[in-house]
């Protein structure tokens, strides 16, 4: 989950001061950062209507405390909902470790490929619009794509909608491999902030396919392509695509694909692993790219937003498409997100060369398909997906339950994700 990004490595190293005790801050008394009592309360009020542990879901914020104290993320901001209501909201550590910031509720964060959940919302709707079909070759929308071929072949082989969103399109990265197609991705710079999404699109159709579409799971620009797609059958940026037709609907009033100069101070830090141990920033909020409008709408990785905000959405897809009256998709097209897609012969989904046994993946994001061994907590029907920064949700349609998990390290870790999700099951009653 980690796209071609540009990021200024800054060789700083920090450990938590001993100003701030992790027994003043991350001890039993409730830390300064979080809700007000009254949000507290009825948000245990919540927990305790819609059948959830309160003890054992603070044991989550505990469990991410102590990630902090041992500087292995310098913060974070967790939620999570149940039955449509919130039942936790917390944020821990530091949104800015030099300047002590405190991480808050409203803290902005980088959510990369947590965008492609957003991108395949959007061409959804435009299917149930009748805009798009999800069996049609992609060169119906975009002829660019009509004469592309496989690699090491002369046969055209044209990928469908349905590729872009399940990751079957033949497409690649070309940061994680070294194959002739990778080379020829990083030689073109494809990704490249400075390119509009149609320049994208015009760049690989002259690139060949990695693979035959619809025979593997390969993780790729897919969903870059997918937003400009979108593009073309909505008549619309994406930008403004994804205000009217999700952002604006759902009150996300914080996300977006820049961070706007009077909400710079909400947006934080970017850290990664230092070499002698503890953290190091690899990219400051206030001297960061996300700070000015890009010029590349980028539908896999483009986004930036909140806990809230990504919530909200998460809600929506846990409501089956609607939330608070608001309908945003069908239920029928859900269904049909959140379940396997993938062929046999494409499945289990591999990331970095690694299996990921008992996962599939649905239209915009992993699906659980069978028991995992080792993590037999995780329920058959999960889906979600994360970003490069460390940033997670998933949803369980069997137990109505929506997390949101953000931090910011790189390179991407499930070490929040791994740390809480047991934790959250154990607390459904």
């Amino acid at each position: 989950m980690v796209e071609r990004i540009l990021i200024t490595t800054i060789a700083i190293c920090f450990v938590l001061p001993p100003s701030r005790s992790a027994s003043r801050i991350y001890g039993q008394e409730k830390p300064a950062n979080s809700e007000s009592l009254t949000a507290v309360s009825e948000i245990a009020s919540n927990a305790q209507a819609v059948g959830m542990d309160t003890q054992k879901l603070a044991k989550t914020t505990l469990a991410l405390q102590s990630l902090v104290e041992n500087r292995k993320i310098a913060g974070a901001v967790i939620m999570a909902s149940r039955k449509g209501k919130t039942v936790l909201a917390e944020a821990v550590g530091f949104g800015r470790i030099e300047t002590q910031q405190p991480m808050k509720m409203d803290s902005i964060f980088r959510i990369y490929s947590m965008t492609k959940a957003v991108t395949s919302v959007a061409a959804l709707q435009l299917v149930e619009q009748g805009a798009l079909a999800l069996d049609l070759p992609i060169s119906k929308y975009m002829p660019e794509f009509a004469s592309v071929q496989v690699d090491g072949g002369a046969k055209v082989a044209v990928p469908t909608v349905r590729d872009l969103l399940r990751h079957t399109s033949g497409l690649t990265y070309g940061i994680f491999g070294d194959s002739s197609v990778d080379r020829m991705y990083r030689s073109s710079q494809i990704l490249s902030r400075d390119d509009s999404n149609q320049v994208l699109v015009e760049k690989l159709s002259k690139l060949p396919l990695q693979h035959p579409p619809a025979t593997r799971f390969h993780y790729s620009v897919s969903a870059d392509v997918l937003g400009r797609l979108v593009e073309v059958a909505s008549g619309s940026s994406l930008e403004d695509l994804f205000e009217k037709s999700i952002f604006k609907p759902l009150g996300m009033s914080d996300t977006g694909f820049y961070v706007p100069k009077e909400k710079v101070g909400r947006f934080v830090d970017n850290y990664g692993p230092a070499e002698s141990g503890g953290l190091r920033t690899i990219e400051k909020a206030v001297t960061s790219h996300y700070l000015s409008k890009p010029v590349f709408q980028s539908g896999g990785g483009g986004l930036v937003s909140t806990a809230a905000d990504y919530m909200q959405f998460c809600k929506m897809l846990c409501g089956r498409g609607e939330i608070d009256g608001l309908r945003l998709l069908k239920e029928s097209t859900v269904q049909e997100m959140s379940r396997n897609q993938l062929p046999k012969g494409a499945y289990p989904i591999a990331m970095n060369g690694a299996q990921r046994q008992g996962v599939g993946f649905g239209l915009g994001f992993s699906v659980v398909v069978e028991p995992i061994s080792g993590f037999e907590y995780v329920p058959v029907g999960e889906y979600g997906w994360g970003g490069a920064a460390s940033t997670h949700f998933w949803i369980s349609p069997k137990d109505e339950l929506a997390v949101v998990v953000l931090s910011q390290i790189m390179p991407f870790t499930y070490q929040c994700e791994s740390t809480v999700k047991p934790l959250l099951y154990d607390a459904v009653r």
